[in-house]
């Protein structure tokens, strides 16, 4: 944990160890970053999520306590009672971080901290400093610092509170308050400026976009919560080789691979991945990258199988609540269950009764990838238009564009040309309209 110039507390990458030998809890005990994980819940007692998303940003999990509220407490998340518990707990357990499992406002962070003595993160920051250590492209890099300042634009304090003056009126503004007004004006001349960089990178998408469309392809947009597979599906799929690792929010950049089902080439899109309490900033960050899912033909909703039931369910409700906010909960879907090579027999059974039409697969050994294509093909066929062609022997140019854009295609020689029956994308038809003989119906 470390002071930025704004005051804010942030997280800071722990510093490897070789523990060979030792034990979690000893390991715990020598992190750099020990953090008491805490909830203020409406129902339930788990906030192992917010313990992953920790051990993401490299910060030692010692610790949780949880109080049931109906909704958090407004000055100190937690009721004055349980304040004083998770105090106690903290020196107990030897944490040095308090970490909250939602959004803190700026004044129940700093009544926090100040009633415990120590650094206290929320959720939002946890997730942010992941996505900051996780940025690679330069587009991802100016969203991920746009977020970052959105948020910490109402907690900018602290650092400058010795140069206050008290008092107020005239002769009493002193150069603390100089010091943040000036903080708070050039944070907003960066995210003015962060937001134009990023309008001129939603330009360049969407002449890219406007490509796309121009090949009149399918698209398909996988869509799922943080580390369900996707990337993996993708390189199963396509042949690809996208980054592929075992933590949270790896990819934040979608990448676009080309798909064949049937001979005919669709557009496969990984996007990054959900998680429940999405920051709002990160949303309104990403929306650029986000609008490949508001506008593809097919969402790939892709499931955890390994998780539990009550987890799995939650991780589903998250994706779609997400989904709605983005503006993409119309689209035609297909829900997909991953990692079902990590469970028995009895388990795939039970999964297949409990959602009979999703397709269960395997991307790291393949099982069940067939099936997902022919899901797929089925679920695209409405963006198909079936054609009765005569193409003469000396358009073998526009024969061969037809071969690329219906894959397998019915064809019979005749004298006057290749008699052809094929699907194409509807809004392709148009350019072999001339050789019509007669469209199916």
């Amino acid at each position: 944990m470390q002071r930025s110039r704004n005051g804010r507390s942030a997280l800071t990458p722990a510093p490897s160890r070789a523990d060979r030998g030792e034990d979690v809890s000893q390991r715990a005990r020598r992190a750099r970053q020990r953090a008491l994980c805490v909830g203020a819940l409406r129902e339930g007692d788990d906030v192992a999520e917010l313990g992953e998303l920790l051990r993401t940003a490299g910060v030692a999990v010692v610790g949780e306590l949880v109080q049931r509220r109906a909704h958090p407490h407004p000055n100190t998340y937690l009721g004055p009672g349980k304040v004083e518990e998770v105090r106690a707990a903290a020196q107990k357990c030897d944490a040095n971080l308090v970490a909250c499992d939602d959004e803190l406002t700026a004044r129940q962070e700093r009544n926090l901290e100040q009633a415990l003595g120590l650094p206290v993160v929320d959720r939002t920051a946890v997730i942010l400093d992941i996505f900051a250590s996780h940025a690679g492209s330069a587009e991802g890099k100016l969203q991920v610092e746009l977020a970052q300042l959105e948020y910490n634009l109402a907690r900018m304090r602290g650092l400058w509170s010795h140069l206050e003056r008290l008092g107020g009126g005239i002769g009493t503004r002193g150069p603390g308050e100089t010091q943040i007004e000036t903080d708070r004006r050039l944070a907003r001349n960066r995210i003015a400026s962060l937001r134009r960089r990023l309008e001129h990178v939603k330009g360049t998408r969407a002449v890219q976009r406007a490509e796309r469309e121009r090949a009149a392809l399918p698209t398909i947009a996988l869509v799922g919560y943080t580390n369900a597979g996707k990337s993996t599906l993708v390189n199963a799929l396509t042949g690809a080789e996208v980054g592929v690792a075992d933590r949270l929010f790896h990819t934040l950049d979608p990448a676009t691979r080309m798909l064949r089902i049937g001979g005919r080439p669709h557009l496969l899109t990984d996007t990054v991945g959900f998680i429940s309490k999405l920051p709002h900033e990160l949303v309104d960050a990403f929306s650029a990258t986000l609008e490949e899912t508001r506008r593809a033909d097919l969402l790939v909703h892709v499931l955890d199988g390994s998780a539990p039931d009550e987890q799995g369910e939650r991780m589903r409700r998250a994706v779609e609540q997400t989904l709605e906010e983005i503006g993409a909960g119309a689209r035609p879907r297909l829900l997909v269950v991953n990692k079902i090579d990590l469970l028995d027999h009895e388990r795939v059974e039970e999964l297949r009764l409990h959602l009979p039409r999703a397709v269960l697969v395997s991307a790291a050994t393949g099982e069940g990838l067939e099936e997902l294509r022919e899901r797929i093909e089925a679920e695209l066929r409405h963006t198909l238009r079936p054609l009765d062609l005569l193409v003469p022997y000396a358009d073998g140019g526009r024969l061969a564009e037809l071969h690329e854009l219906a894959g397998e295609i019915s064809r019979q020689d005749t004298p006057e040309g290749v008699r052809v029956r094929a699907l194409v994308p509807a809004a392709l038809a148009e350019r072999f309209s001339r050789f019509a003989v007669a469209t199916s119906r």
